[in-house]
């Protein structure tokens, strides 16, 4: 099988992965989640995406809490 099977994040851009979140939670629900600067002061996905980018620790929070809200959906989440 292949390990692709089973990651969630396979396939998903993090621009996708950003955005979910945000039709999800909201820009506010979502900086209580994930306190970052980008979520809080004047929030949008692009400014979102390019400090993401290049913090790894951010990154790996926001692509946690998708992975859990997507597991919380159930398998299949487009």
């Amino acid at each position: 099988m292949d390990q692709s099977e089973h990651d969630p994040l396979h396939g998903k851009t993090l621009e996708h992965v950003v955005t979910k979140l945000v039709e999800h939670y909201g820009w506010d629900t979502l900086a209580e989640q994930v306190a970052i600067r980008c979520f809080t002061h004047d929030p949008s996905v692009k400014s979102s995406l390019v400090f993401l980018r290049k913090t790894p620790w951010a990154r790996a929070k926001v692509e946690l809490l998708y992975v859990r809200l997507i597991r919380g959906w159930g398998v299949g989440e487009g």
